[in-house]
């Protein structure tokens, strides 16, 4: 399957949700948005959001600072 993540292609096997490529791009347990499609997917939603050819995402990953 070939989406679209920040721009970039990525040509995946194996990922059916967003709960899945969280986990290929090392992202779990860390905040972050997704939007898909431009439309915003909440957290709740990524186990059961599924993914397919041609999606595009924005993922953003929120960084403490101070």
């Amino acid at each position: 399957m070939k989406i679209r993540v920040n721009g970039e292609e990525q040509v995946l096997d194996g990922v059916a949700t967003l709960a899945d490529l969280i986990a290929v791009l090392e992202l779990a347990g860390k905040r972050v948005a997704i939007e898909k499609n431009g439309e915003i997917v909440p957290r709740s939603r990524h186990g059961e959001e599924r993914l397919s050819d041609g999606d595009e995402l924005e993922i953003v990953v929120a960084v403490g600072g101070g």
